[in-house]
């Protein structure tokens, strides 16, 4: 297949398009970075510098079999994956031959969507009727890509990512060897009792491969991705607290971003 990433250079683009790469399908990468063009080259990943609404990938849609959207790290990420659906469904009316099949586009959206809910346990077919204040958008978008008569469109949904350059919890550990020097408590917004969901970055790009190339069968639906288990929070707080030496231990505080307490 013909697969191009959008955010190919990011926590969950980069694994994605390594594990599509190693199973033998042509692999493009957009990235906005020059630097980190040279990264992918080296994995042989197809390199586009370019912004994620640009004509320098969208000019090889009618030949693609895959678009998989993984942009992150954005403030506009609303707009921005609202303007990249659109564009790639304009492209496609455009310029894909009518005979082809159809062109599979694998929404990167999120278990936040789920919301805070420590009594029941929830899964990829359970209604969205909680989601989290920062991504309430959310669940109208991915009925849109998965219903949009155009396309072929998946959801897959992230959980925590863990491993690699450690995504969210790569920031406990600078905490905690803050809070070793200062000598107080390392501190984490949220309640107790709360449990993560979490997956592996190999293990989600694992799926992204899986669910390309069962495109055919999987349109229309969203994945929920995260592990069979989930992991105590508290249990978390405290091994990192006690691997960097902080001798107090941990405490909960009040979060700065209301919008994230109810993931928390």
């Amino acid at each position: 297949m013909k697969v191009l990433v959008l955010g190919a250079s990011g926590f969950i683009g980069f694994p994605a398009a390594q594990a599509l790469a190693r199973a033998g399908h042509i692999v493009y990468g957009q990235t906005r970075s020059a630097q980190k063009a040279k990264q992918l080259s080296a994995e042989e990943i197809i390199p586009i510098v370019a912004e994620p609404v640009s004509p320098k990938w969208l000019n090889i849609v009618p030949t693609l079999d895959v678009i998989i959207e993984a942009i992150g790290g954005s403030a506009k990420i609303a707009f921005l994956s609202a303007e990249i659906l659109q564009a790639v469904i304009d492209t496609v009316k455009s310029s894909r031959d009518p005979s082809a099949p159809k062109l599979t586009y694998i929404y990167t959206s999120g278990t936040w969507v789920h919301g805070d809910n420590r009594t029941d346990i929830v899964t990829d077919t359970s209604p969205l009727t909680n989601p989290v204040e920062l991504v309430k958008w959310r669940p109208a978008h991915e009925q849109r890509v998965m219903k949009e008569p155009t396309l072929n469109g998946i959801v897959i949904r992230p959980s925590m990512l863990y491993g690699r350059s450690g995504s969210i919890f790569a920031t406990l550990f600078g905490e905690a060897e803050k809070a070793k020097k200062e000598g107080r408590k390392l501190t984490f917004a949220g309640r107790p009792g709360g449990r993560f969901a979490l997956v592996h970055a190999d293990d989600l790009a694992d799926l992204y491969v899986r669910v390309a190339e069962k495109a055919a069968i999987c349109g229309g639906k969203a994945f929920d991705a995260a592990n069979d288990f989930t992991e105590s929070v508290d249990e978390i707080l405290a091994v990192v607290a006690k691997v960097a030496g902080v001798e107090d231990g941990f405490a909960y505080r009040e979060p700065a971003n209301r919008k994230l307490y109810h993931s928390l």
